[in-house]
């Protein structure tokens, strides 16, 4: 957002985690070490962190003729890694999420590129692409109208371009024009070649001593007008960069490891979260976030009324239920639509969940286990991006948690 100043150079991690704690504590919205505790010692944390905490879902299961190839489809994932407020109507017309929606686009665009409908991915395609073919290939192209009444002829009805699902489609045709504009100005022939520069300019800066994620993220964010992920909230500035962090950290994870060294890998283990809907929803209902008492003037204690009932907490802090075959194939209905609220309202609470996970880190870490009945020294090495992975994995991973109200906030190409 143009009139939110960028943070200073060198200072854009800083900037995340000081400004979300800043917002949290003027809003009032209050977690405290017990809530923290009791998440990390209940059976529904315990007994699936292991298995979710690298979930993010960023997989690409395609043949790429090159590593440059691949890096810029997941570049471009993460770029697009938006529409949360969406979900709903996306599930009604697709009977997909989000999340789902925007990948199985990306997977359409990378093949059809690949069958010589040009580079849809290229700076100069992604500049040229069209709403037409962004709804083609996502196949919403029958869920783009509204109905309305004719103006002048009585009981007639006529369709016209419009609806949530059409302003997915313009989102993701303005990112897509907006970022291969940029990209083109500054001479990069597709986003992978951006990242990749950021990355080497990160790994130069490390040998003399620096952070190179810090290097490399204040680079995406400066170059990109679609990573500028920031707000005013109260007058005050709050910064997530949600999508560019995790641009850095799907790097990590999918390059780490790996036997080509063209791909700088930054370490990522000490980055903020990448804060979208689910994160801060899923601590609400979780009882972590407690907003009872937080700003009225924000309108925030109303937005999730019984997230502290004391009966439906301990339900969501145990093991998770199993579900019979034809209940679980009941549980893939439309999803409710959470709260929508407005940029104060989602920044406010994308900051909470920022802080609260770095809270929540720093008290694993200092946990007494001595006297659990199980082994549960992994807790002092739990990470920041893996704490993220299991809140956004597991709201998927259990039918319970699917249903849970997750806000919604339109009209923005940041979550």
């Amino acid at each position: 957002m143009s009139s939110v100043p960028l943070p200073p150079s060198g200072g854009y991690i800083k900037a995340v985690r000081e400004s979300s704690r800043a917002a949290r504590i003027k809003a009032d919205i209050s977690i405290t070490p017990e809530s923290i505790t009791r998440l990390l010692l209940s059976p529904a944390f315990t007994s699936t962190f292991s298995r979710l905490r690298t979930a993010h879902g960023m997989t690409l299961p395609l043949n790429f003729p090159s590593i440059a190839s691949e890096l810029n489809v997941l570049s471009v994932l993460s770029l697009l890694n938006f529409a949360s407020g969406y979900r709903v109507p996306l599930h009604q017309a697709t009977g997909r999420g989000a999340f789902d929606n925007i990948r199985a686009f990306v997977f359409a665009a990378y093949i059809s590129s690949s069958t010589g409908a040009g580079d849809y991915f290229s700076a100069r395609g992604m500049q040229d692409i069209t709403e037409t073919t962004v709804a083609d290939l996502m196949r919403v192209t029958d869920a783009l109208h509204v109905e309305r009444k004719h103006e002048t002829i009585p009981g007639l009805t006529v369709g016209e371009l419009g609806g949530p699902v059409w302003e997915v489609v313009q989102l993701i045709t303005k990112t897509l024009q907006q970022t291969g504009e940029a990209l083109l100005k500054c001479g990069y022939p597709d986003l992978g070649s951006f990242v990749l520069e950021a990355l080497k300019e990160g790994e130069k800066a490390k040998k003399a001593g620096a952070d190179e994620a810090e290097i490399a993220l204040e680079r995406l964010v400066r170059g990109i007008p679609a990573f500028q992920d920031m707000a005013l909230v109260q007058g005050q500035p709050v910064y997530c960069f949600k999508k560019a962090l995790l641009t850095l950290h799907a790097v990590a994870l999918r390059f780490s490891g790996s036997e080509s060294s063209s791909v700088p890998i930054p370490r990522t283990a000490h980055l903020p979260i990448f804060s979208d809907n689910v994160i801060p929803s899923l601590l609400v209902h979780l009882g972590v976030i407690d907003l009872t008492n937080a700003d009225s003037s924000l309108g925030l204690p109303e937005l999730f009324p019984d997230a502290q009932n004391p009966e439906r907490l301990s339900a969501l802090l145990a093991p998770a239920v199993p579900l019979d075959p034809a209940a679980a194939k009941k549980d893939k209905e439309v999803p409710k639509e959470g709260p929508l609220l407005t940029v104060e309202q989602a920044y406010v609470l994308r900051a909470a969940a920022i802080d609260a996970c770095e809270l929540i880190v720093e008290a694993a870490k200092a946990l007494d286990t001595n006297d659990s009945a199980e082994d549960l020294s992994w807790l002092k090495t739990m990470s920041l991006p893996e704490i993220d992975a299991w809140i956004w994995a597991v709201a998927k991973d259990r039918p319970d948690y699917r249903k849970l109200e997750r806000f919604a906030l339109r009209n923005t190409a940041y979550f």
